[in-house]
């Protein structure tokens, strides 16, 4: 049995009937940019996020670019997120004029460690961007305490995180906006390039409006420049189709972890990136740390499972971020578990033999030598065997 790392085939496959008639309405009607399945869109995607209103745009990373500059950046202020993400969060930050300052994270979670913003607040600093990464909300209260106390505007990057809550709140209602990506692979993916900004600042909503448009509110009528960063209607008809599901996919993808996290508790080598109590993930990514990661990869690919990373480099160790010259060491924690952390499989359509088949992999690779170890008050006797070394033979 073959388990991918994700099937869009599998969720696309039931769906090819609503998805075509969209496409057929949209063709007919000629009504290709912007018009009522956008605007239809941005309504019921801000409903979902329990927000007071949505703007459509052309990608997840022109959400953040334009929240940033809703926010009012200019050249010489400085924004706080962590290197433990994807470049688009700090790209579209200094192509808007500001620069990055980078703190470590937490080494359960993966996600922004409160507890350092402080010490990296400097007279330039205006914004902290904390990422819901893999799914999972950052622990938001602490950074937006610190973020009011100092006059500090909080964007959050939700691109992997439609759907999930921190103590009962959405994301995307927390900060002052959110980006969202709907790049085909998110738990709510286009059939192409989208994103979506949430705000309940309609001010700052009608801004990013413009900014999408050309700078223009009226047509050929320009208050500010802007961008082409519009919203395909076609895409927003898709995925207001897989918006209806995209609550019972959250949940499948629950399920699935579940399964991984009973299994994987038995294997104490591989330590599952956890789920905080006070939040409620909807694991865009399923991952784990494990030794020997690469051979780890290796030997799961042998056997017909595909994996990802994510991310293998640390921003700040990347060649585009050479010119902040911060050194190896920098940020321990975010370093040593980019050597270690390897996404499983995960998506709403996998069935429990697929996982099953993962975690019998992963088994196989540290089983052998036998030790005990307790798990949630039992006994289970776990096993490391000869298999990580069979795989480089």
């Amino acid at each position: 049995m073959q388990v991918p790392f994700l099937d869009l085939r599998a969720q696309h496959g039931p769906l090819e009937r609503e998805l075509t008639e969209a496409f057929r309405a949209i063709v007919r009607d000629a009504a290709f940019v912007g018009g009522p399945e956008v605007e239809a869109f941005e309504h019921e995607f801000a409903a979902f996020c329990h927000t007071g209103g949505a703007v459509g745009v052309a990608s997840g990373t022109d959400a953040l670019r334009f929240a940033y500059l809703a926010m009012g950046i200019k050249p010489g202020d400085e924004v706080i997120t962590v290197p433990n993400t994807f470049i688009a969060t700090t790209e579209a930050l200094t192509q808007a004029g500001a620069s990055v300052r980078f703190v470590d994270v937490l080494p359960d979670t993966l996600l922004m460690d409160p507890s350092q913003l402080a010490a990296a607040i400097t007279p330039r600093t205006v914004g902290i961007v904390p990422v819901h990464l893999y799914g999972t909300p950052a622990d938001m209260d602490p950074i937006l305490r610190l973020a009011e106390r100092h006059g500090l505007w909080v964007v959050e990057d939700a691109a992997q995180a439609h759907g999930a809550t921190y103590k009962g709140r959405h994301v995307g209602t927390m900060g002052a906006m959110a980006a969202f990506s709907f790049y085909p692979g998110k738990n709510l993916g286009a059939c192409g390039e989208a994103g979506a900004i949430t705000s309940s600042d309609a001010g700052r909503l009608a801004f990013v409006r413009k900014l999408r448009e050309h700078g223009q509110a009226q047509k050929y009528y320009h208050d500010i420049e802007g961008y082409n960063g519009r919203l395909d209607a076609l895409q927003a008809a898709f995925l207001r189709i897989k918006l209806r599901r995209l609550a019972r996919w959250n949940e499948a993808r629950r399920s699935i972890a579940t399964l991984y996290r009973k299994r994987l508790a038995a294997t104490p080598d591989v330590r599952v990136v956890a789920e905080t109590a006070e939040s409620r993930s909807v694991y865009h990514l399923f991952v784990v740390r494990v030794p020997e990661r690469d051979r780890v990869r290796e030997f799961l690919q042998s056997r017909g499972i595909a994996t990802g990373l994510h991310y293998p480099l640390p921003l700040h160790q990347q060649v585009a971020y050479r010119h902040l010259h911060l050194p190896d060491g920098a940020f321990p924690v975010t370093e040593q578990a980019a050597g270690e952390i390897l996404s499983l499989p995960m998506f709403p359509e996998m069935t429990a033999d697929q996982a099953d088949r993962v975690m019998d992999a992963l088994a196989a690779f540290f089983g052998g030598v036998r030790r005990t170890v307790v798990v949630a008050g039992s006994t289970v006797t776990a096993t490391r065997s000869h298999a990580a070394r069979a795989v480089a033979t």
